[in-house]
């Protein structure tokens, strides 16, 4: 089956995600934006060049002005649609998904994707099947090779990246890409910023090395290159090249949580005004105590990105993100960005006088266990009702699931947008409490 959320559309290739399905997705995407040029992207999967191709050619088939980058960073896409007068974009990518599976995700003509509502449109329009006829005149097939030193240059200028005292530092940076999107685009980043780049993974083939998501058990090879070459620190990103973790110079991975509490203290820290920073129900209670250092508050949406640039938007925030190692900083574009989150991180370490583990060490410290139920055989309402009564001493939270809120520590439990799965997460200021949470949870259940 395909998974259709807000995340967009994905599917295991070519069982469930096909040709027929791209072409379908075009014509419908085609025909519920107004006349303009769209960008077009994609990954680093080996479905994905036959599925680009598809894709763009459907739409100059139907009068539609093109421009196509290849492949490159997610998150690129969005900048260069936001940034000029493009009407819409689409990436060709599965995110975190394995290598066998693709996608697609939809950018409006404000470089954001496609909200509930819009989703909802391009769906129905699928499902109804109709049938566009060619246009008289084909549209133009554009190519860019540029956007990624567009978007680093974008990155570069930002007032709160401190470039002079990145450059003064002279980071040693050891980057996994996982031979995805972000292959060719972190490492130039990183060499613009002055950085000396060691590289694993970064060939940009769409073998994935290693599990595409950037968690710390799959980061050994790069905790090892951190290591041999003596790093300050090492990046890892996913196949799409929308978020992203660290590993420190010891070799140990800080959990994604923490892409978004460095970078929000990188932020925070260039800024003199206090902020509203926005994320969701599922992110680390330790963003909420650096806001509270910097006398700025926490705002939290559903999960998804486009719940939180939403409620970035609805309450006039400059920064938010996901605990996923999803940043969002609307000066450059409102999407989640590993570029973004690098350049922070980085802007932030290069004014301690310390090595990264020990900034690390000196911020809050809260650890959070993430576990999933299969639902198959589960009616997901009757599970969420049976929940909700679970907890009378606790705050209870129904924006997105049900979150249940003690001082210092919180259990989530949520449908997700993207697999077939209830996902459980818990924080607490020690991993023993957070997995004796679920494990409470599991236990009644």
């Amino acid at each position: 089956m395909l998974i259709r959320s807000i995340s967009g559309v994905r599917g295991i290739t070519p069982t469930y995600l096909n040709d027929l399905t791209i072409k379908s997705y075009a014509q419908a995407f085609h025909s519920i934006l107004p006349d303009g040029i769209i960008y077009c992207g994609r990954d680093s999967r080996p479905s994905g060049e036959d599925f680009l191709h598809i894709f763009y050619s459907e739409l100059i088939f139907l009068g539609r002005d093109v421009i196509v980058c290849d492949i490159v960073p997610t998150p690129t896409i969005q900048f260069m649609v936001e940034k000029t007068e493009a009407v819409g974009g689409v990436i060709i990518t599965a995110s975190h998904n394995p290598t066998d599976w693709n996608g697609m995700k939809f950018v409006n003509d404000n470089g954001i994707f496609f909200d509930s509502d819009q989703c909802a449109e391009l769906f129905n329009n699928v499902d109804q099947n109709n049938q566009i006829k060619p246009a008289k005149t084909p549209g133009m097939y554009l190519s860019d090779k540029n956007a990624n030193l567009k978007h680093v240059l974008k990155i570069m200028e930002l007032p709160c990246v401190d470039l002079k005292s990145i450059r003064t530092r002279g980071f040693k940076i050891a980057v996994d890409a996982v031979n995805g999107a972000g292959s060719e685009a972190i490492p130039l980043l990183l060499e613009n910023l002055g950085c000396n780049v060691v590289k694993i993974n970064c060939d940009q083939n769409g073998v994935f090395n290693r599990g595409a998501e950037p968690l710390p058990e799959n980061l050994g090879d790069l905790s090892a290159l951190v290591l041999r070459e003596d790093c300050d620190l090492g990046f890892a990103v996913d196949p799409d090249s929308d978020r992203l973790a660290i590993v420190d110079e010891n070799g140990k991975p800080l959990g994604e949580e923490y892409t978004l509490v460095l970078a929000a203290a990188g932020y925070l820290s260039q800024i003199e005004n206090s902020e509203i920073l926005v994320t969701n129900l599922s992110s680390s209670i330790a963003l909420d105590k650096i806001a509270d250092k910097y006398n700025s508050t926490v705002l939290r949406s559903a999960v998804g990105e486009i719940n939180v640039v939403n409620k970035m938007i609805e309450s006039n925030s400059n920064f938010g993100g996901e605990g996923n190692g999803g940043v969002i900083l609307k000066d450059a574009h409102l999407g989640r960005d590993a570029l973004v989150g690098a350049a922070l991180i980085l802007s932030y370490l290069s004014q301690q006088e310390t090595t990264l583990s020990e900034t690390h060490k000196a911020l809050p410290q809260y650890v959070i266990v993430k576990d999933k139920i299969n639902i198959k055989n589960i009616d997901i309402k009757v599970f969420l009702k049976k929940v909700k009564n679970l907890y009378k001493d606790s705050i209870v939270d129904e924006t997105d699931g049900i979150k249940f809120i003690w001082n210092d520590k919180w259990l989530h439990v949520r449908k997700s947008n993207t697999e077939p799965i209830v996902r459980i997460y818990s924080e607490a200021i020690s991993k023993e409490i957070a997995e004796g949470i679920i494990e409470n949870l599991k236990s009644i259940l």
